[in-house]
């Protein structure tokens, strides 16, 4: 059984690491001469600030050549983004870890890998201060939000209820876990119809800043070093196959975007701003960007210790099925690695 799962592997190592090969050796930004069209998905989430950094500053189309069609799509939360990628509706995709697990366990490892890291940190626990929440028994009975069913956050407020030997009314516990989207997790915060959340930037921020809320939790308490993949960059497997350049060029705008903003954050801060504002109708108030930006940081490394935790965490939940998933193909770094190479930098930290 293994047999067949590793000489996959090895074939699209070959195949990608050749295509590469020949990529270098090319100036144009799509496959050989056929036009490419690659669909990226994202979030208007502070945690996905390379997409919109890059598509502001025109990064993406840059690298990937004028002949190459560009397209994107936002979502709220990364189980939606992964039925968007299974259905052929998108190429690549910003998304958390456990969806991107999720994707390709459902496929059996077939039909996503991921190809860098974008963000860690950034995802926070935050109660209404009305609730009496100080220590984690006191989350006995009440109602916590998350963005959506088996995404990242969810997974995290799950687990973590689950280390302090509580659990989601579902699994048999007495807290109400509901899974609602980020805009509406706000309003139903302010309504005293939750008593916390546990959500990304900027909406962590916002319940503090425009609902009076308290940080109970930051998240990066609970990593070594305080690091851990919030968002990766996903690609489809058959798009990596047929258009490997095309994704080395993908890799090469994530890159220097992230580069970008590790060097100019206030610039990357309002041109994140503008994004957010462009996709849902509403800037954030400065205080709220500046607020949530302390929380994470922006990164092209894999993080692939935390990705194994956050499938065991998973598995232990039930959301994997009943055999704990192999995930030693889940990973596809060749082509950022040619990238880091181009660009003189180290190879990506494979742990």
């Amino acid at each position: 059984m293994r047999l067949p799962r590793l000489a996959r592997s090895l074939l699209l190592s070959l195949t990608v690491s050749l295509a590469l090969a020949l990529a270098a050796c090319s100036s144009g930004g799509s496959d050989g001469s056929q036009p490419v069209r690659l669909r990226l998905g994202y979030f208007p989430n502070l945690t996905h600030a390379q997409p919109l950094v890059g598509l502001a500053r025109g990064t993406f189309q840059e690298h990937l050549g004028p002949d190459a069609t560009l397209e994107t799509k936002t979502f709220n939360a990364g189980p939606s983004a992964i039925e968007a990628l299974f259905a052929g509706e998108i190429d690549a995709a910003y998304i958390g870890p456990n969806p991107a697990i999720n994707g390709y366990v459902r496929s059996n490892g077939k039909d996503l890998r991921i190809v860098a890291g974008a963000v860690s940190g950034g995802a926070l626990l935050v109660v209404r201060p009305a609730a009496q929440i100080q220590r984690p028994a006191d989350l006995a009975g009440k109602r916590l939000a998350s963005p959506q069913l088996g995404n990242t956050q969810d997974v995290a407020l799950r687990a973590y209820l689950q280390a302090h030997g509580l659990a989601a009314r579902e699994q048999g516990g007495s807290v109400t876990v509901v899974p609602t989207a980020n805009p509406d997790i706000l309003t139903l915060f302010r309504k005293g119809e939750i008593d916390g959340a546990w959500v990304p930037e900027p909406w962590a921020t916002r319940l503090v800043q425009e609902a009076g809320g308290q940080i109970f939790l930051d998240e990066r308490e609970l990593w070594p070093g305080g690091t851990f993949a919030t968002t990766l960059l996903v690609v489809r497997t058959r798009f990596l196959e047929e258009h490997p350049d095309a994704v080395h060029h993908l890799l090469r705008a994530h890159v220097e975007t992230t580069r970008f903003i590790q060097d100019h954050p206030d610039e990357a801060k309002l041109l994140i701003n503008q994004g957010i504002q462009e996709l849902t109708g509403q800037a954030l108030p400065q205080a709220v960007i500046d607020g949530a930006w302390g929380h994470l940081e922006v990164t092209y490394q894999p993080m692939v210790a935390s990705l194994t935790k956050a499938a065991d965490d998973a598995f232990a939940l039930g959301f994997l099925g009943e055999k704990r998933p192999d995930l030693s193909g889940i990973y596809a770094l060749d082509p950022l690695n040619a990238v880091l190479r181009d660009l003189g930098l180290p190879p990506a930290k494979e742990e």
